[in-house]
Formats: structure tokens, C-alpha cells, sequence
């Protein structure tokens, strides 16, 4: 789920009736039909559908038509509703705590002799952005890239990750947040190193050489800053 749609899912509970039933149903552990929501929460069936629709079109919920009991009856089965299994998480500024969790979760499990538990982290996170360089490689197909036009793909992709990047100069991209903040905060020198290691893997995944990611910390910011390569030497 986008960000854009876990605050859509959000805002869908804020209506009180609406809120009880979706609450219902995830205590019923079955699909659960109008009549049903509506008797939880006092309303008419047809004012019950109009609310359990909305949830549906949040995600929050899915819909079928089902026979009660499993028993087959005359006439056409009612709608029936369930939870999704959708994990709903809004956060303003944005963390990827998961991604991070992942990481080290992955660097344990294929950590080699005698390998660090520090060097298999850095070597899983420059995995995995080089993972999702490729992607963002195969879906644009951008061809060779200079300078300016890898910035401004990893401008997207990294937005999109919750970085919100923005240039100081035309040729200085800084990352305004830190999506793994208060991480970061508690283990600097580790998570910095392990978000290095990430977005230099990005680039490597986009196959542009001509810019670098370098350690550049900054109070309230991310501590990479990505500059032509030419820059950097």
C-alpha cells in the first residue's frame, strides 16, 4: 500500500460508525454480512452497505458473495465482508524501519565465514539497492546516463522511498529526511554507513557511474549527499 492510500485507509476510519463495524468484523475471525454490521452499530442495512463499501474501496476491507452458514438458500447469496490482510502504517516524515529490519535480518542469515556481522550488513544493503536501482533501470530504460539525468531519476526513486530529496546546488543533491531516523540517531556511525552502502548500491543498479554517494551528515537531515562524480575524485 502507497502512502497516499494508507492516509486514504486512515481517513476512512474516521467516521465512528464506520470505525465500529471494521472493528467488528476483525473480531468476528468470518465473513461477516450487512444485516450483521448494521445491528453492531445501529444503522439501516442500506446505510451499513453504503459505509462497508467505502472501507472496501480503502482497502480495508474485501467483499464476496457468500451463502451463509456455507448453506446454499433461494435467491441470490448476501455480500459478505472480511479484513484484508493489508498492514496499514502512516508516518509524517517517512521511515522504512522495515527496510532496515530486513537488512540486518538478511545479513545474519547469509553472513559467510568469518564474515563480520557488520561487513554482511553493509554488503545486504548495497544488495538491496542495487535491487531497486535495476528496477528503476528496467522500467525507464533510460540509457547511458550522465550526471544530471541520473539525479534527476534518483530525484523519483528516492521520493518515493521517503528521502525527499531537494538540490542545494545544480549539481548537489542532499536527502531532507532520513527514513531511518531515530535509528540513525541512536547508532550513527552504523546505520549512516549501512544507508551509504544502500544508496551507492541504487546507483550502481541504475549503472550510472557519474555520480557518487558520499557521507556528508547534517543536523535533521539524511547523512549522504549524492554529487557528480567528477566532483568527488
Amino acid at each position: 500500500m502507497t502512502s497516499d492510500s494508507a492516509i486514504g485507509a486512515i481517513a476512512a476510519l474516521d467516521d465512528e460508525l464506520r470505525r465500529g463495524m471494521y472493528w467488528f468484523i476483525r473480531r468476528m475471525r468470518r465473513p461477516v454480512t450487512r444485516d450483521e454490521a448494521a445491528a453492531e452499530v445501529g444503522i439501516s442495512r442500506k446505510l451499513a452497505a453504503f459505509h462497508l463499501d467505502k472501507l472496501v474501496d480503502a482497502g480495508l476491507l474485501r467483499a464476496r458473495y457468500e451463502p451463509v452458514g456455507g448453506v446454499r438458500r433461494v435467491g441470490r447469496a448476501p455480500k459478505v465482508y472480511e479484513p484484508t490482510e493489508e498492514e496499514i502504517q502512516v508516518s509524517i516524515p517517512a521511515r522504512r524501519h522495515r527496510v532496515l529490519a530486513e537488512i540486518l535480518m538478511d545479513a545474519v542469515l547469509t553472513a559467510g565465514d568469518g564474515e563480520t556481522a557488520r561487513a554482511a550488513a553493509l554488503r545486504v544493503a548495497a544488495s538491496r539497492g542495487a535491487e531497486l536501482g535495476e528496477a528503476e533501470r528496467q522500467r525507464l530504460r533510460p540509457g547511458r546516463l550522465g550526471a544530471e539525468r541520473t539525479l534527476t531519476l534518483l530525484a523519483d526513486t528516492l521520493a518515493a522511498y521517503g528521502f525527499e530529496p531537494g538540490r542545494d546546488t545544480p549539481a548537489c543533491m542532499r536527502l531532507r529526511n532520513c527514513p531511518f531516523h531515530p535509528l540513525a540517531a541512536a547508532a550513527p556511525e552504523f546505520v549512516c554507513g549501512l544507508n551509504h552502502a544502500f544508496l551507492s548500491g541504487v546507483l550502481r543498479g541504475l549503472g550510472s557511474d557519474s555520480v557518487r554517494a558520499t557521507l556528508a551528515p547534517r543536523a535533521g537531515e539524511c547523512c549522504v549527499e549524492l554529487r557528480p562524480a567528477s566532483e568527488t575524485e
